[in-house]
């Protein structure tokens, strides 16, 4: 169990690794740090080698000022897995980061062993107020309060402006979508969507919205570790 700073990129990133096993990736959503995964990770690193880590802009990773995409969100995440020794992994993203994970695998596709995609869609359709009035109630809820504005809104930015909707085709690895019935900020067509564009996936659609995964966490947990375990 570590908790260090590796100089990835341009940057440095705060990671920890929990448990033994295959290696499993996980990556979190705008806004948040490491923590959103607190409540799974304990079952997940029982049976995995689980890497958490803050994305570019959140927690104790830095936070350049600068423009910020998926894809260099995917390259700090590709960078980080070499760095620490992790050549081939279960990626599973949040959000935002399921929209990374789609572009390790489009970007990494050989470092990607299968994907998880929770809450997530290949391009974002909300309506920018409702995002912010959300977002606002998810980090005075999970992350420390640790993220500056600035760097909040080139997250945001990243990731409002991907969309790999029209390449879902090219995800070649085994998928698992969990979706909230209820969610508010990414619709469940937009979940179906990526279950008939992705040519291996399965979509599971819980009760609750966006974050299903925190009320939901057993339920949430079981459905990834079956997937896993197949």
């Amino acid at each position: 169990y570590t908790m260090p700073i590796i100089k990835v990129n341009d940057i440095n990133i705060h990671y920890e690794i929990h448990g033994e096993g295959e290696p499993l990736v996980l990556i979190g959503g705008l806004g948040t740090d490491q923590s959103i995964f607190k409540l799974c990770l304990s079952q997940f690193s029982q049976k995995f080698k689980v890497l958490i880590f803050d994305n570019r802009g959140s927690g104790q990773t830095d936070k350049p000022d600068i423009p910020y995409s998926i894809d260099m969100l995917s390259d700090d995440t590709a960078a980080l897995m070499d760095a620490v020794g992790i050549e081939f992994a279960h990626i599973l993203g949040v959000s935002m980061g399921g929209r990374v994970a789609m572009s390790l695998a489009l970007r990494y596709p050989g470092k990607v062993k299968s994907l998880i995609l929770v809450s997530t869609a290949a391009n974002v359709k909300s309506k920018l107020p409702y995002i912010h009035k959300a977002l606002k109630w998810i980090r005075s809820k999970i992350s420390k309060g640790n993220q500056p504005y600035y760097a909040f809104k080139r997250q945001l930015y990243a990731s409002r402006n991907y969309d790999c909707s029209s390449r879902l085709n090219e995800i070649k690895v085994p998928t698992l979508i969990l979706h909230g019935r209820n969610d508010k900020l990414v619709k469940s067509t937009q979940a179906e969507e990526m279950k008939y564009g992705i040519n291996e996936a399965n979509l599971v659609v819980f009760n609750g919205g966006h974050l299903f995964f925190l009320w939901e966490s057993k339920q949430f947990v079981d459905a990834v570790l079956e997937f896993l375990m197949r």
